[in-house]
């Protein structure tokens, strides 16, 4: 993730924002497709390092095969997408408050 300015974060905040990522790309995922027609879905955010934060999400889906004509793969690279953007709006609240 690009430079926040950002504290030092403790376990707890780094959990929150692999927890935040998880959620918005779950609830990415589930707005796409109705949770009926899926047979899997495994998400996970892992955090490593403060400065940098380096966030990886990893995103696996499996849709029923009643499904047809359905790009997975698009849907998997939006949801990091939005994972990502919620995350950097938690850090960026973050920042704000280090800086008063």
């Amino acid at each position: 993730m690009e430079e926040l300015g950002l504290p030092d974060l403790t376990g707890e905040q780094i959990e929150k924002v692999c927890s935040i990522a998880e959620e918005a790309a779950r609830k990415h995922v589930l707005a796409q497709v109705p949770p009926k027609k899926i047979d899997a879905l495994n998400i996970s955010a892992e955090a490593e390092g403060t400065k940098p934060l380096r966030l990886t999400v990893d995103i696996d889906v499996q849709l029923s095969s009643s499904v047809k004509d359905f790009d997975v793969q698009q849907l998997c690279n939006t949801a990091v997408k939005q994972a990502f953007a919620a995350a950097k709006e938690y850090l960026k609240g973050l920042a704000c408050h280090s800086r008063k």
